[in-house]
């Protein structure tokens, strides 16, 4: 009976541990959301936050659970997760966004999690562990979702700047101080929709791994969803301001014009890859289409050594986040 209560008490913390990392990806990933509608002065800081975790927690009514599936059976072979293994890629993943956070870096928590379950795993059982499938498709889209935000972003702008060549720029900029709050509304959407489901499919993969739900299972418990939906929405309230300023201001200037086609390039760009199943970066793909805003201007437009600072922290997240989940792993087993 002990060790049944011990082993309950493992999961019962672990899924605590999984909400405190959806509470700071929202924290953390706040910025994604606000920080082009905040900079723009469309709305202010506590409305922009308020705004955008309303959104974040709506989008448990419009998306199905695609990339939740893809987290929690997609990425590892079945039974080799056990309870270690979670605590290794929650650790990983939730001291690479606390470095990246205290120093203002806009990096992907989603790949931060990733980084940690591929650590982990490879730690028990090495590479053979890994769907490659899986792997592959997430990683192919560190790539493909800045680049598509880019290109929506860009051929938004311009398209806008030519539909609107012969109105006056006061009229056009109150037009769109109106518009980005549904580009904004959007993106947030598209933000909870995504990220929320990577917390669902950890946890769903720790509850399969202790016998409390099956493969065989199309979805987790519902508690499981709620939970994960509520927690990044109050993660998005308390803001992480460090990195708003980054994203709104220091990569390129925004107006509202620029900000609503960002956050729609943006927001076309998550809704596709949630409704493909693929965890994607918000960061990687909000800054995409901020760069390709800018971009359009003139190329001086962007501060491009801001630019590469970002990419190189997304490169580092991964592999970061996956050797302090190889080391978490191996704590876990000397302390339960």
């Amino acid at each position: 009976m002990e060790t049944v209560q011990t082993a309950l008490w493992v999961v019962v913390l672990l899924v605590a541990l999984a909400l405190l990392f959806d509470f700071m990806n929202g924290f953390h990933d706040a910025a994604n959301s606000i920080a082009t509608v905040v900079s723009t002065g469309v709305l202010k800081p506590a409305q922009a936050v308020l705004f955008a975790a309303f959104f974040n927690f709506v989008a448990i009514f419009v998306f199905h659970l695609s990339v939740a599936a893809t987290v929690g059976k997609g990425i590892v072979q079945p039974g080799v997760v056990d309870t270690h293994v979670v605590f290794g890629a929650l650790v990983g993943a939730i001291t690479w966004n606390v470095i990246t956070w205290y120093y203002g870096i806009p990096s992907s928590s989603s790949h931060a999690l990733i980084g940690g379950i591929v650590g982990a795993v490879i730690a028990k059982a090495g590479a053979g562990a890994l769907v490659s499938t899986g792997i592959l498709k997430t990683v192919a889209f560190i790539f493909v979702s800045p680049l598509l935000g880019f290109l929506l972003g860009s051929l938004m702008m311009v398209g806008v700047a030519w539909v609107f060549r012969r109105t006056r720029p006061s009229k056009v900029d109150k037009w769109f101080r109106r518009l980005q709050l549904v580009s904004a509304g959007a993106y947030s959407l598209g933000h909870g929709g995504n990220d929320a489901q990577k917390t669902i499919g950890i946890i769903w993969l720790l509850l399969i791994a202790t016998g409390y739900s099956t493969t065989a299972d199309t979805s987790p418990p519902t508690w499981t969803i709620v939970s994960c939906y509520v927690a990044i929405g109050l993660g998005t309230m308390f803001g992480g301001w460090r990195i708003v300023k980054t994203m709104g201001q220091k990569i390129t200037k925004l107006k509202p014009v620029g900000g609503f086609c960002a956050e729609t390039g943006g927001a076309l760009t998550l809704f596709l890859a949630t409704t493909l199943g693929i965890p994607v970066s918000t960061t990687h793909t909000i800054t995409g289409a901020i760069v390709g805003v800018g971009s359009t201007q003139r190329a001086s437009a962007v501060r491009w050594g801001v630019a590469g600072n970002i990419v190189w922290a997304w490169i580092l997240t991964i592999p970061a986040s996956a050797f302090v989940a190889a080391i978490a792993y191996w704590v876990s087993l000397q302390l339960y």
